[in-house]
């Protein structure tokens, strides 16, 4: 996976779309840091993907901001069977509570420091 704790994603060309899925997690692991990793594999791998990146508060709130070029990208990520089974045990055991935004991009922008 690319580095994103240090540098945004982005920009790109719009429209695209942005899917935001905002969470507080349950106590301890429980398999998910590897399930988490698995998940950044396969979504690497659907065409129209652009990137993702996440973030997480002192206070337990996790966002993560993933990049689709287009809806038939994330309808072939949401129809992922592993992304199915990873968002049932999602419901079981990793999550207190989440709530998940899908909005199109109309403006992007960006800079970097040389």
């Amino acid at each position: 996976m690319s580095d994103h704790t240090t540098r945004p994603v982005g920009p790109f060309e719009p429209p695209y779309y942005a899917v935001v899925f905002s969470s507080v997690r349950t106590e301890g692991d429980q398999g998910y840091g590897e399930t988490a990793d698995r998940m950044d594999e396969l979504v690497a791998k659907v065409p129209g993907f652009l990137g993702t990146e996440s973030a997480r508060t002192p206070g337990g709130l996790g966002i993560t901001v993933s990049y689709f070029r287009d809806e038939d990208a994330i309808k072939a990520w949401r129809s992922d069977l592993e992304h199915r089974a990873a968002q049932r045990r999602g419901r079981e055991d990793w999550y207190e509570s989440y709530v998940l935004h899908v909005a199109k991009v109309e403006r992007s922008h960006g800079f970097e420091r040389e």
